[in-house]
């Protein structure tokens, strides 16, 4: 019996160590990304900014996210370095997500504008596209150790309850 409460222990801090290698992986694909959020109407904006160097990262992403999403009200707008104007996006959907070229070094700045009197509540994010090995190779180790730590949990709750029946 103390064995298998052992085996129990061992495969719940797998599934522990997996819930943790998952907060890694989103940390490590967050990093480099600035989030920002506020109303937004035809006086007042959300701006979000962000220092990009196009040696470590020569593509940027950005995204919006609308919660009381009104069609054609809201627009988002890419500054580079030299606050000239790289994209216009008008966003059509209660969130978008898309890349844009790094050109130059600097400060890239995500505005939210709205062309609606009344108050819309939108979160912006701005940043270098996080490396896909990176992220691909901590969610593989991640889910492998979760399932590795379910199933046997699973396989050691079978077990004993076939023991637990032929003792009685």
């Amino acid at each position: 019996m103390q064995k298998s409460g052992l085996i129990i222990v061992i495969f719940g801090l797998l599934i522990v160590t997996g819930l943790v290698v998952s907060i890694v992986e989103n940390q490590t694909t967050l990093e480099g990304i600035n989030q920002g959020n506020g109303k937004v109407s035809s006086v007042d904006t959300v701006t979000v900014s962000v220092d990009l160097d196009k040696e470590i990262s020569p593509v940027g992403i950005f995204a919006v996210q609308i919660m009381e999403f009104k069609e054609n009200t809201i627009t988002a707008i890419i500054l580079d370095p030299s606050n000239i104007e790289i994209i216009s996006q008008k966003v059509n959907e209660e969130t978008i997500e898309k890349e844009f070229d790094v050109l130059e070094s600097g400060t890239y700045q995500l505005i939210i504008q709205s062309s609606n009197e009344d108050e819309i509540y939108v979160t912006g994010a701005i940043g270098s596209l996080p490396d896909a090995n990176k992220k691909f190779i901590l969610s593989v180790i991640s889910l492998s150790i979760l399932i590795i730590g379910m199933v046997g949990l699973v396989t050691m709750g079978i077990i004993e309850i076939k023991n637990r029946k032929k003792s009685v």
